[in-house]
């Protein structure tokens, strides 16, 4: 093959790449449109210490000295990877204790997470969103029924609106016209808000658009559980809003 056939055939190969690559572009995964960041593969790990290796290190069981290494930081790095967070370079800042902070206050809940009586439990059938510990429960009575399971609300500007609501209109394979993204098991209850399920990690930040995101799993479970007419009860405030 000539210089000029060779170098016309790269060019061609080129185009034929950047059209591949542009129409995947518009493929938005529901974890990017909802703010989660996809998880993405390790590629460096920092050798810098962040403001909050102690106790990083102790949510990952490494031996507590407040100094980075290579495990603490491969450590650190699997976790931000399996739950979405960005960049996942092992850095132990705010952004990864914040979630490790979540997910000790979740598993702390244990079966009991309506302890502190705040959501109420005269009205039958309801399910509890605790907009602080980022968890939501279906309670009849004093009866937990299911859960409490981990979820992922509204970002700041785009907060959870709280309150008693009500499920008013139920939809399994809803679709959002303003985001453009589908929204599997919706169960809305308050405008726009809504329990769906999501493909992302429901612990990635900076949070949802006002809906309560679940775990696929967890949605169905809702679904199956709450009719129209249930009661929602939201209340608390989302770390960062």
């Amino acid at each position: 093959m000539g210089v000029k056939a060779g170098f016309g055939a790269w060019r061609a190969w080129r185009r034929r790449t950047a059209v591949a690559l542009g129409m995947a572009g518009m493929v938005v995964p529901l974890s990017v449109a909802l703010g989660a960041g996809p998880a993405q593969a390790a590629t460096s790990c920092t050798a810098d210490t962040g403001p909050y290796q102690k106790q990083v290190e102790k949510f990952l069981g490494r031996p507590v000295d407040g100094r980075q290494s290579s495990g603490d930081c491969r450590a650190t790095q699997r976790f931000q990877i399996n739950h979405g967070i960005s960049p996942t370079i092992g850095y132990a800042g705010p952004v990864t204790w914040g979630v490790m902070k979540l997910i000790n206050a979740q598993n702390a809940a244990g079966r009991n997470p309506n302890a502190a009586r705040k959501c109420p439990t005269n009205k039958g059938r309801i399910a509890c969103v605790d907009l602080s510990r980022q968890l939501s429960w279906v309670q009849d009575g004093s009866r937990l029924v299911f859960g409490p399971v981990p979820v992922r609300t509204g970002r700041d500007r785009y907060e959870t609106r709280t309150g008693l609501k009500k499920i008013y209109w139920r939809n399994k394979n809803h679709w959002s016209t303003i985001y453009h993204v589908a929204m599997p098991y919706s169960q809305f209850f308050d405008g726009g808000q809504a329990f769906h399920s999501i493909a992302g990690s429901v612990w990635s930040p900076p949070g949802s658009h006002g809906c309560v995101n679940m775990r696929s799993g967890d949605a169905k479970k809702y679904w199956s559980l709450l009719r129209n007419g249930d009661d929602v009860y939201v209340y608390g405030r989302k770390p960062g809003t």
